[in-house]
């Protein structure tokens, strides 16, 4: 049985001294295991591409947004600008005579009505 546990021992030895001198991964095991490691790293490869890819998509989706709503801000306060230009009373007024409407400005200021 001690026999056993130094054995268990000494193996245990032998993969740390294997590990420590960086022989865990020598000529031979590239050898038998070549395919396996060509296509491990072909997929590592197609990972880092394939998330490059994304984040580069999502960075422009993100900033094709933002100028969107930028240029949604900008239309929505262009058309206020003119929309409130077009309501004062003197443009009201203007609009009246240019298209010959026969009507006419009240001279008086509007006032409430009271019940009583």
């Amino acid at each position: 049985m001690s026999e056993k546990k130094n054995n268990a021992s000494a193996t245990g030895k032998k993969a740390g001294k294997v590990i420590i001198q960086g022989r865990i991964f020598s000529l031979e095991f590239f050898k038998r295991n070549w395919v396996y490691v060509v296509f491990v790293m072909a997929m590592a490869l197609a990972y880092i591409g394939n998330k490059f890819a994304c984040q580069s998509s999502m960075e422009e989706l993100l900033q094709l947004q933002k100028t969107d709503l930028v240029n949604a801000q900008t239309d929505l306060v262009s058309a206020s600008a003119k929309y409130n230009s077009m309501i004062r009373e003197s443009e009201m007024v203007k609009l009246i005579n240019e298209r010959h409407l026969g009507l006419a400005a009240p001279l008086d200021p509007p006032y409430v009505l009271t019940s009583k």
